[in-house]
């Protein structure tokens, strides 16, 4: 199959590529250039999607994986210019999408997020300076998700695939939430860990996406799937204990409750990253229980936990060492909680 990637050069787009590769599919990339290609067997097209669409006119694909949208009007312009050119065009959302995350089980029928008409201009105007990125729109992200479903649908009927990941780990993830806690297990010592051992984490292997993705476009599946790893399976305490196996640390984990973190001032999901406060954040008590029925019925497959630990320190160790993490606490400011912990705790 030839496979259009809008983007494709960071995280799940690398590992898209290579998925698409290893199944002898042939790709080209759509980007700015501005991070090397995953691979030297891949096309490259230069451009801005706000700008240079026009760049991909007069050529056909089998489908358009389009794993960088982030406002409704480019996900329209894309989807109209490639209308005539794809049978498939597979959108890469978000569980940020849902309207409502308070509830276990959400499932792909729930009631999406939605953005008031000045939300919505104040997007297009920031996407417009070309700045735009998830990040960069704060609260509005999963409405905007939402809304780029609905483009994308709106242009091509029946012929979207729409792919809702939830928190995506393994090599090569720049936000490294998951990749602080296999590098600060690596390290040793005495490791401050948040709330609850027993709380339950979802995620999933870039890799499992990635490789399932592919798949579905092989079968010329449509529809809205959720995507994520299978709820009430990995605790928090079991992610760290694994960590502290495959990297053979002498760490101990110190558990801190949530209302000393929260004192404290320790940032939920950044600072503390995997952390969310079950009693101070209620609205998101369903985000790490999400139903991802759909997709397992569909052929959604999980590697080993240990993999993912084992492949990410391992990727952290050749081409990240250097660099400072983007999550997570440092050091000195870990130490002084510790004390202040036990201080309060155990009187040491």
């Amino acid at each position: 199959m030839k496979i259009l990637i809008l983007g494709g050069t960071r995280f799940l787009g690398y590992h898209l590529v290579k998925a698409a590769l290893a199944r002898n599919h042939e790709i080209t990339l759509f980007n700015r250039g501005t991070h090397p290609s995953p691979s030297e067997n891949v096309e490259t097209i230069h451009g801005d999607r706000n700008r240079d669409l026009d760049k991909l006119q007069g050529r056909r694909w089998d489908a358009v994986i389009d794993t960088c949208g982030f406002v409704p009007r480019a996900v329209t312009a894309s989807a109209q210019l490639l209308s005539h050119s794809i049978d498939r065009y597979v959108f890469i959302s978000s569980l940020s999408a849902y309207a409502d995350l308070s509830a276990n089980g959400v499932n792909e029928n729930a009631p999406l997020a939605t953005l008031t008409t000045e939300q919505l201009e104040q997007a297009n105007a920031i996407d417009s300076s070309g700045q735009g990125s998830g990040s960069a729109y704060g609260k509005m992200y999963g409405g905007l998700k939402a809304l780029c479903e609905q483009a994308a649908e709106e242009v091509l009927p029946g012929r979207v695939l729409t792919i809702r990941p939830g928190l995506i780990v393994g090599p090569k993830d720049y936000t490294d939430r998951f990749t602080y806690w296999v590098v600060r297990v690596a390290r040793g010592g005495e490791v401050l860990a948040p709330g609850r051992p027993q709380r339950f984490l979802q995620f999933i292997d870039v890799r499992d996406l990635a490789e399932w993705t592919v798949r579905m476009i092989e079968r010329q599946e449509s529809g809205v799937y959720n995507a994520n790893g299978l709820d009430s399976v990995v605790t928090m305490e079991r992610l760290l204990e694994e960590c502290k196996d495959v990297s053979e640390s002498d760490a101990t984990f110190t558990w801190a409750s949530e209302d000393f973190l929260l004192e404290e001032n320790v940032t939920a999901w950044s600072a503390m990253p995997l952390w969310l406060p079950e009693e101070a954040a209620p609205h998101l008590k369903g985000f790490m229980f999400m139903s991802i029925d759909k997709a397992v019925n569909a052929g959604l497959s999980f590697r080993p936990l240990d993999d993912t630990i084992r492949d990410t320190l391992g990727w952290y160790k050749r081409e990240r060492a250097d660099s400072e993490l983007e999550a997570g606490i440092d050091e000195d400011k870990e130490r002084a909680l510790l004390h202040l912990w036990h201080q309060a705790n155990d009187g040491t």
